[in-house]
């Protein structure tokens, strides 16, 4: 096995192990959602504005 393939192969292999560490704590950081609602992302995708603030446009 040539060195880049050596290379490739544990970066491939740390970034693997990394992700697999990490998803636990990203499962932790997830929305509640109540029993039997729907988990459905806002379909503007812009940021909630915070209640009684005024939105960019003025409306």
């Amino acid at each position: 096995m040539t060195r880049p393939r050596k290379f490739l192969a544990a970066a491939a292999l740390v970034l693997g192990a990394t992700s697999v560490a990490a998803s636990p704590a990203l499962a932790d950081n997830h929305a509640p959602v109540p029993p039997g609602a729907e988990a459905v992302a806002p379909a503007d995708n812009h940021a909630p504005v915070p209640p009684g603030a005024e939105a960019v446009d003025g409306k």
